[in-house]
């Protein structure tokens, strides 16, 4: 399906084509059998992932880890396995790297400690200075990438200030009854501006290809067993970056 066709059934118009994706060498062959055997039935922890993150100062280049280092990259695309949405709070705004937090929740739904985040004062808006209206404990969205060639997805920390901008995408994919593993997701950064003055980059989103039902099936299997492998060791944003 070409870009156009796809735009066109994302917002009501057509009926889609199949989509053949041949380069995603994970949905072939034995890939898990691979990651299994090299593992030697080790847990898969997240810290082992190779992970994206919000670039800094507005910047709207992704700095993305690669074999032979730091490249630069103005976009992102694969297919999304799956994904989580953690949150943080810790008692200064600015912890020291790698400092945990005082409470964390891997869904943002219910803290570590089994209390509901939408009752906690921490999550009001406005909560963490008073001037910027940002929440004290920090939201975001943890996507597991996977990428053409590569049997291993990136993990791509979404910041909450594009947190809106992914459920928007979710909720367009929900409408045309599409599951988020069914397409080829783009991520691109745009700068932006917040209240106070300070650039930040923005997460866009835009399905640019429908995989066939098969494709999305194994894409749906492979992500599933992948889960299966990682270990529950915990989500980046439960320790400061």
């Amino acid at each position: 399906m070409n870009n156009t066709k796809l735009k066109e059934r994302l917002n009501g118009k057509a009926e889609s084509a199949l989509a053949t994706v041949k380069n995603y060498v994970a949905l072939n062959g034995n890939s898990l059998e691979i990651i299994r055997e090299n593992l030697k039935n080790q847990p898969l922890s997240l810290s082992l992932f190779d992970i994206v993150k919000s670039p800094s100062g507005g910047s709207t280049v992704f700095s993305v880890p690669t074999i032979s280092g730091e490249e630069a990259e103005r976009s992102l695309t694969g297919i999304i396995l799956d994904y989580s949405m953690p949150r943080a709070y810790w008692e200064t705004p600015e912890p020291v790297e790698g400092t945990p937090p005082v409470c964390f929740s891997a869904d943002s739904i219910t803290s570590h400690d089994g209390k509901a985040c939408a009752a906690c004062p921490f999550n009001d808006y406005g909560s963490r200075d008073g001037e910027s209206n940002a929440k004290a404990c920090k939201e975001s969205v943890v996507i597991f990438l996977l990428r053409e060639n590569s049997i291993m997805p990136f993990v791509v920390c979404v910041p909450a200030s594009s947190k809106r901008n992914f459920q928007r995408y979710l909720t367009r994919l929900i409408g045309q009854m599409i599951p988020v593993s069914g397409v080829i997701t783009r991520i691109t950064l745009e700068k932006k501006t917040s209240k106070t003055g300070q650039p930040y980059a923005a997460f866009n989103f835009e399905a640019t290809e429908e995989l066939s039902p098969e494709e999305a099936a194994s894409a749906r299997a492979f992500g599933r067993q992948f889960s299966e492998i990682m270990s529950a060791d915990g989500v980046p944003a439960t320790s400061a970056s």
